[in-house]
C-alpha cells in the first residue's frame, strides 16, 4: 500500500504544480514581496514553498508577467512583486482555459462510469 501512496502523492504534487502559476497571479494585483505572499496563497489554502515560489516569481518577469520593485526604506531591503498589464491579460486567458477543463474533468469524471 506504501507504493500506492508514494504514487499518489507523487500525482497529487504534479496536479499541484499546475495550479501554483494561477495562484501566484491571482494574489498580485497589489504589491507583495515574496513572504506576504506566501502567506496569503497559505491563508487561502495554497502551500508553497520559498524554494518554489522565488525561481517561479523570476521565470514570471523574466516573461514580463510581473514588475518588480525594490523596497529600501525598510529594516531589510525586499522586491516588490505586482501583475503586469500582460500578466492580467494572460492571467485571464488561463482563468477561462482552467474552468473550462474542470468542467469538462467533472463531466468525465461524474459520467466516467
Amino acid at each position: 500500500m506504501a507504493d500506492m501512496d508514494e504514487i499518489v502523492n507523487g500525482l497529487i504534487l504534479e496536479l499541484r504544480r499546475g495550479t501554483l502559476i494561477i495562484s501566484v497571479l491571482s494574489r498580485l494585483s497589489e504589491p507583495q514581496y515574496g513572504y506576504s505572499l506566501v502567506q496569503l496563497l497559505e491563508e487561502r489554502g495554497v502551500s508553497i514553498d520559498a524554494g518554489t515560489l522565488y525561481p517561479l516569481l523570476r521565470r514570471l518577469e523574466k516573461q514580463e508577467l510581473l514588475d518588480s520593485t525594490w523596497e529600501l526604506s525598510e529594516t531589510r531591503p525586499r522586491r516588490y512583486y505586482v501583475i503586469s498589464d500582460k500578466g492580467k491579460a494572460v492571467y485571464q486567458r488561463l482563468c477561462e482555459e482552467w474552468k473550462s477543463m474542470s468542467e469538462t474533468l467533472s463531466y468525465i469524471i461524474d459520467k466516467g462510469e
